[in-house]
């Protein structure tokens, strides 16, 4: 799979963008509604993706390679699906021929966050969401 196939395999759903806090005691990771500052609420998508490394330092770049270790991608996630051993769903753009049909599924986080701007981290925890790991279609 070439570059462009691979980032062909993004929904667009956001859900990768969302913040998360993780329980030192079990490892245990918490999404929050808190989207990283470059997250387009409306596309879901990066509203800088090229550059978004100067923006976010921390952001993650998916590889076939190191897919398997982000244990914390939604179990929507495309990526997560085929390292999985599983099927794209109806839903997914790549499946459907449309960028709206992760938002009509609702598997997109659309006009469901707040931007990180302004909330500092002890705040965080204000912010938890429990359908942000979880498949609405099931």
């Amino acid at each position: 799979m070439n570059g462009e196939e691979w980032e062909s395999l993004c929904d667009g759903c956001g859900r990768c963008c969302l913040n998360k806090l993780e329980d030192w005691d079990t490892g245990k990771i918490h999404f929050t509604n808190i989207a990283c500052t470059l997250l387009d609420d409306n596309t879901c998508r990066c509203s800088n993706y090229e550059n978004r490394f100067d923006t976010v330092p921390d952001c993650i770049k998916l590889t076939p390679d190191t897919i398997g270790q982000y244990s914390w991608l939604p179990p929507t996630c495309a990526y997560r699906l085929l390292e999985e051993g599983k099927s794209l769903p109806t839903w997914h753009p790549l499946i459907s021929g449309t960028m709206k049909s992760v938002h009509d599924a609702g598997i997109s986080v659309q006009q469901k966050t707040v931007s990180e701007d302004g909330i500092s981290v002890e705040e965080y925890e204000f912010y938890l969401v429990d359908w942000a790991d979880q498949d609405p279609t099931k």
